[in-house]
């Protein structure tokens, strides 16, 4: 039982942390393109100086209307007009 309980939590650890790979990024900085890609919600943002200043509104003002979207998607079974 305890292997068993040692198991599970083994991967359950192994899962939070990931592997590191490149597909798992989060966020892409692009300088020369002056864009920031969000990959968890397929937004991209082309003012990357303001945004590394600390002008957030705009990045989190599309993540959030994405994040809307699929959440009305859910609610009505995917049939979003």
């Amino acid at each position: 039982m305890q292997q068993e309980e040692d198991a599970k939590q083994a991967a359950t650890r192994k899962a939070q942390v990931g592997t590191g790979d490149r597909s798992e990024r989060i966020r892409t900085y692009n300088f020369p393109q002056n864009r920031v890609t969000d990959h968890r919600y397929g937004v991209n943002v082309y003012d990357l100086p303001s945004l590394m200043e600390g002008n957030l509104d705009h990045l989190i003002d599309e993540i959030l209307a994405v994040q809307s979207e699929r959440q009305l998607a859910e609610l009505t079974g995917g049939q979003v007009q």
